[in-house]
């Protein structure tokens, strides 16, 4: 139980500025916990600051508007029968008249006395709409509160809106206090209203974008039963294409036929878009990339991204003379919005890039067209067609190969947060069918499998400590060894699997050659803990891979990594700075790593 204490709080307004200011105002609430001192604290427009001084009217004033605002705020608690005074220098401030305010105020004093708590005697609303969950606490003998109605009536609304009955409200309420014994009757009287149909979506505001594409983009079920959901995703697909800094979807009239329009008010941002990144550790050395966007091409929310990265700088082997160890990349993405449906988009993609890396070197560039597909707010997939030219050199050799692809995937994101998650989790999963043209036999068909899988847990106040597990699976079937591009195989260190280790230092034996495995096997865990109100957090992590050489796992080895880290948020994701160090494998008691970068691992 909450210790009732007595509240004595005193602000000087405008002391030695001007005569007509008061000197001292104070609240007096003997019978408030600290929880409700508070929030009267917060309620008064007495106890707030002001850039200016305030003359005596505007003392008074603000005393006459704090009636009302302090019984909103014992209402809001559950006192139904608060007593509040207020007194300016001795006088009421509720007598004093508007324009008959003293010349200059030296004392206010605030006394409030709560009363009992309320609880629910009669509790009743109706009609309801079918399955329609009202809060628990709405009952005879709940505690009674202005919000827990709110809430109560807008729960039964929002039920009714739900099954189609866009225009239910309110009617008519009856709520009674009773003093005495500290009870509140409530009877709410709820008018469902007609169910009504989707008409048409008038847009507005809008200068570049097309009228049709608009309206193919949001995708409004004309005809269809009125739903809250529809409107939300209606909204959301025209928000996904990154035209609009604004949407706001307003509610017309309903027609006597039982339609209804809805008129969406748009704000255009600016087409074009570019940025930056960079990333750093001691392993894989620096990288760069930068992009350049257009989001509305033809004025159909068609997207342009061309992008570029350079990564490997200043790692092992770089010098003045030797770029060894440097990779590159360029790559060109188009794609339009519903084109199917109006969750359907359409891309093109063409790129090409070089990688010298470890354990090989390759240059490649290719194509690919395919669609992607938001079957909910939650989960979407892809599939496409992309064929791809590879200039290798391994120690198997140099050659070239020429594979088709048909890449696939879904991802079910119900993070809470992507940029800083806190509860719920994140499951990817990546198919890539392939056929290898220089060599048509059955040997030359094959398959590649990613499964991507990440959970958080978050606890204590606001989820500031938090735990977050990631797990990685992914194999390689059928395709000759010598025949499949090293990309597609499996690597394990550095970012993105084992912090602490050398980059891409575990791969597999394949024919008596280094290379990287048919199988992997990755598992990582953070501890990250918010540090008070400030924007840094701390990290504890630790990674595991595992490489094997045939699909199934099998002749294969592991290595481990650990280490602490610092986050610092920002509205585009936590700056990150790990160090880490082997924990099984290569180094282990010797080698130290940094890694810098923007986001968290994972």
């Amino acid at each position: 139980m909450s210790a009732r204490i007595p509240l004595v709080l005193s602000v000087v307004l405008g002391l030695g500025v001007t005569p007509a200011a008061a000197q001292n105002v104070q609240i007096l609430a003997p019978e408030a916990d600290e929880d409700l001192q508070n929030r009267l604290r917060a309620a008064s427009l007495l106890l707030q600051e002001t850039a200016e001084p305030r003359t005596a009217q505007d003392i008074v004033a603000a005393a006459r508007a704090d009636y009302g605002r302090l019984v909103a705020a014992l209402y809001d608690q559950g006192y139904f029968s608060p007593v509040v005074r207020i007194d300016v220098d001795g006088r009421e401030a509720a007598r004093i008249p508007p324009f008959g305010a003293p010349s200059s105020v030296s004392n206010v004093t605030i006394r409030v006395t709560p009363g009992p708590d309320f609880t629910l005697g009669t509790a009743e609303i109706g009609p309801l709409a079918p399955d329609t969950e009202l809060p628990d606490d709405f009952r005879p003998g709940g505690p009674a509160s202005t919000p827990l109605l709110r809430d109560t009536a807008g729960a039964a609304i929002d039920a009714w809106r739900m099954v189609g009955n866009a225009t239910a409200d309110v009617a008519d309420q009856q709520i009674t206090a009773r003093n005495g014994q500290a009870v509140l009757d409530v009877r709410v009287r709820i008018d469902p209203g007609q169910r009504v149909r989707f008409g048409v979506l008038n847009p507005e505001g809008h200068e570049r974008m097309r009228t049709e594409r608009i309206l193919a983009i949001a995708g409004l079920p004309e005809g269809a039963v009125f739903s809250p959901e529809t409107l939300d995703r209606v909204e959301g697909r025209l928000q996904d294409t990154g035209v609009f800094s604004a949407i706001a979807l307003q509610e017309g009239e309903v027609r006597p036929d039982g339609t209804m329009d809805i008129t969406a008010t748009l704000v255009e941002s600016l087409p074009r878009r570019f940025g930056a990144g960079v990333e750093f550790s001691t392993s894989d050395g620096l990288a760069v990339s930068a992009y350049w966007l257009h989001r509305n091409l033809f004025g159909g929310a068609e997207r342009l991204r061309i992008e570029g990265a350079i990564s490997g700088v200043g790692s092992e082997g770089i010098s003045t003379e030797d770029v060894e160890g440097i990779d590159a990349s360029l790559g060109l993405r188009f794609s339009r919005p519903a084109t199917f449906t109006p969750d359907t988009t359409a891309y093109f993609e063409l790129g090409g890039e070089y990688l010298d890396e470890p354990a090989f070197t390759l240059s490649t560039v290719g194509v690919e067209a395919g669609v992607e597909h938001r079957f909910s707010t939650e989960l979407e997939g892809s599939i496409g067609l992309q064929a791809a030219y590879f200039d290798l050199r391994d120690d198997f050799g140099a050659r070239e190969l020429v594979l088709v692809t048909i890449p696939a995937s879904v991802t079910w994101d119900r993070r809470d947060d992507p940029l800083d998650a806190r509860r719920l989790f994140y499951i990817s999963a990546d198919v890539e069918p392939f056929v290898e043209l220089s060599n048509l036999s059955g040997e030359s068909v094959g398959a590649r499998v990613f499964l991507d899988g990440r959970a958080y847990f978050g606890f204590g106040e606001d989820r500031a400590s938090r735990i977050a597990v990631r797990a990685q699976a992914g194999s390689v079937f059928g395709g000759v060894i010598d025949e499949i591009p090293p990309s597609f195989l499996f690597f394990s260190g550095g970012t993105g699997t084992v912090r602490g280790q050398e980059f891409q230092s575990l791969g597999a034996t394949q024919m008596g050659v280094e290379t990287g495995g048919r199988s992997f096997a990755g598992l990582s865990a953070e501890f990250r803990q918010d540090i008070g109100d400030t924007n840094f957090g701390v990290v504890a992590f630790a990674d595991a891979g595992y490489v094997g050489a045939d699909a199934l796992g099998e002749m294969g080895d592991w290595h481990a990594g650990g280490g602490l880290g610092v986050r610092y948020t920002t509205p585009f994701g936590p700056i990150r700075v790990d160090v880490a160090t082997p924990l099984r494998g290569e180094g282990v008691g010797e080698d130290l790593f940094l890694y810098i970068g923007i986001g968290h691992s994972f």
